[in-house]
Formats: C-alpha cells, sequence, structure tokens
C-alpha cells in the first residue's frame, strides 16, 4: 500500500494508527461522557484500544541523559502499537505545554507522531503531534 502524502510530498505519519486511536477516544467519550478525571479516561481508553486489538503500553518509562548521565526519566501516558505517543488530559484546551510536552516525548522515544486526547468537553478535543527528522533539521505540525 502506498503512503499518502501531503501538498509538501511527505508521507502522513501513522495516519491510520491516529485515526483509530481517536475513534477509541471517541468510543469512550459517548460512554462516560465529558469532565471526569484525566486518569479515569486513561484507563477507559486502554480497555477500548485492547477490544479493538491495538497493542499498548502505559507509563513506559524513556530515560534522558546529559553527558552520559541518567538525569530523569518521560514518562507519556500510551504508547500505542509502539508507534504512536497518546497524551490523555482533561483540560480547558489543548495548548502549547501540551504540544511541546508530547514533541519531547517524541525526541526522546525517537518515535515521530503522538496525538493529544482533551477529553474535558462533551465533544473530543484532539491535537495530531508530528516530529519528522530531516538530517540534523527537525520539523514539527
Amino acid at each position: 500500500m502506498k503512503p499518502q502524502m501531503n501538498a509538501n510530498g511527505r508521507g502522513y505519519v501513522e495516519s491510520d494508527l491516529t485515526y483509530k486511536v481517536v475513534g477509541c477516544a471517541m468510543a469512550v467519550l459517548n460512554e462516560l461522557g465529558h469532565g471526569l478525571r484525566e486518569k479515569t479516561y486513561e484507563r477507559a481508553l486502554c480497555i477500548e484500544l485492547g477490544h479493538q486489538g491495538l497493542s499498548f503500553e502505559t507509563q513506559h518509562a524513556y530515560p534522558v541523559h546529559y553527558r552520559g548521565e541518567h538525569i530523569d526519566d518521560y514518562i507519556p501516558d500510551i504508547e500505542v502499537d509502539g508507534r504512536l505517543i497518546v497524551e490523555v488530559k482533561a483540560t480547558e484546551s489543548i495548548v502549547d505545554e501540551h504540544i511541546g510536552q508530547v514533541l519531547n516525548y517524541l525526541k526522546i522515544s525517537g518515535l515521530e507522531a503522538g496525538v493529544i486526547l482533551n477529553f474535558k468537553h462533551p465533544k473530543l478535543q484532539w491535537k495530531k503531534v508530528v516530529l519528522q527528522r530531516v538530517g540534523k533539521e527537525q520539523l514539527t505540525s
């Protein structure tokens, strides 16, 4: 199957997987309603991902090193199929801080795509975050 391309000729990174995960999030929101705690949605989303046959890992710790020494761990909420970081929120809106958080997860993990899911309102808010590496240059969207 040929990858989908955007107007710049670059392939859409993990579009099919993102679509499936967003569909799972919509199912969770339809069932539980809006305004609950983030952890509640994270747990429900894991159940839905499993029911849809998607493999996932929660709270995978990625070590951060500085000059060869371990200084911290970055821990995204969910990693789906070892290819997509999922960050669950229950906040007023998705803001630049959340996008920066996912970009950092992508840089540390070596993955290219993530999605932020916000369950605060009756309609699911979501934002895909992509980190594409071109040589030493990093492009984000």
